[in-house]
Order: structure tokens, then sequence, then C-alpha cells
């Protein structure tokens, strides 16, 4: 079987089984001669067991006969850790004004969820790095 040409790698964050042809997906795929609405409904039939409206980024490979693939990665840390403590939104002023606590154990919950997308070596190292977005927010680590 010959391999594809590979015409492009796009990126894309979309909310799970709720995706539309609209911006940004349609001006992203369109360009590229790609079907927006095939891959909406391929993206929503793939997330549909997801969480409603969670974040999703998805890295779509585009090839030469305008076929397409995608590989769908883990929310960002951000998007967990506001869920995880119910926050709307990270702090404007991050080393002055905090917007709310985070335990440990959650940082290792959202830490082990990510760990096939985190530059890691193991749980602990990921852990710092989920810490490290949270103060960047502006969330309190407690323990």
């Amino acid at each position: 079987m010959a391999k594809k040409k590979v015409t492009a790698i796009v990126k894309l964050q979309c909310p799970a089984g709720s995706a539309t042809p609209a911006p940004p997906v349609g001006p992203a795929l369109g360009p590229h001669g790609v079907s927006a609405p095939e891959f909406v409904k391929q993206f929503n039939d793939r997330t549909s067991k997801m969480e409603k409206g969670l974040i999703i980024p998805c890295e779509i490979t585009i090839f030469a006969d305008r076929t397409f693939t995608f590989i769908l990665k883990t929310p960002p840390a951000a998007v967990l850790i506001k869920k995880a403590i119910g926050l709307d939104k990270g702090s404007a002023k991050s080393h002055i004004e905090k917007v709310g606590k985070i335990t440990k154990a959650q940082i290792e919950e959202i830490a082990k969820l990510k760990a096939p997308d985190l530059n890691a070596i193991d749980l602990d190292g990921g852990v710092k790095i989920i810490a490290g977005t949270a103060r960047s927010m502006g969330v309190t680590v407690e323990g």
C-alpha cells in the first residue's frame, strides 16, 4: 500500500459533540479543499461520549487527494482545572489576585488524565506541570 502525500496538518480546538462548520472549523479546512461538514460529523461522532461542550484539541492530517484523518488529544489543562474547581476564567493578574484553590488530589487526577499528552517522565513530573498551569491561572495549590 502506497503512502499518501500529506499536504497540511491543521490543529483545532472544538467543543466535544457540538462542533459546527462555522469558524474556526470552516475557515481552517476550506483552503485545503476538505469538507468541513464531513469533518464535523466525524468529530461529533467520536466525541459524543465525552462531556458535551468540553474543549477537545485535534490534529487533522490532510492528504493530497483531499481526504483527512484526525487525532483527538486530551482537553487543555486550564480547561480541566477550571472544571475541577468551578471557575469561569482564570485571574488576569495571577501573581496578585487569587481566584480559587485546588487540592493536590485534584491535580494528580488531572495529570493522570493528561498523561498521554504531557511531556513528563512520570506522574510527579506531570503533577508539577499541572500545578504550574494552575498557579499561572491564579489558582492556589494546596498540599
